[in-house]
């Protein structure tokens, strides 16, 4: 085969985001096997294993025995998964207040407008 006739190589976030959202869409918990039916493409059985895998490590799905095999069950959306992540890459840096303040003068101002919108409502819920 060659690089013309290669099926294009998707990152480990994209295809942690194609479980999801198939995932998401199921009544229910849902087999590996229907993930891959849902997701479609060139995906092995083995690699929805390991992504699902994956995903349990990382809090996003939880899962429960079924017979000899599991069901998967989505616990976060994609915005959820994005925000663990970006927790995680915090947690790992010792200068958390240099981190944050360089994230933030790297927002766009309507992002940046945003984060206080949120950052602001948090607040107000915690008050009450």
């Amino acid at each position: 085969m060659n690089e013309r006739q290669r099926p294009r190589r998707r990152g480990q976030g994209e295809l942690e985001g194609l479980v999801l959202s198939a995932l998401r869409e199921a009544e229910g918990a849902a087999t590996a096997g229907w993930v891959l039916e849902h997701v479609g493409g060139d995906l092995a059985y083995t690699t929805v294993i390991t992504i699902l895998t994956r995903l349990l490590a990382k809090g996003a799905v939880t899962r429960e025995r079924a017979g000899r095999s599991f069901v998967w069950t989505p616990v976060s959306d994609q915005a959820g998964l994005a925000a663990h992540k970006m927790r995680k890459l915090l947690d790992g840096e010792s200068d958390r207040e240099g981190v944050l303040a360089s994230f933030v003068t790297s927002l766009e101002p309507g992002d940046e407008r945003l984060l206080r919108e949120l950052l602001g409502r948090a607040k107000a819920e915690g008050e009450n």
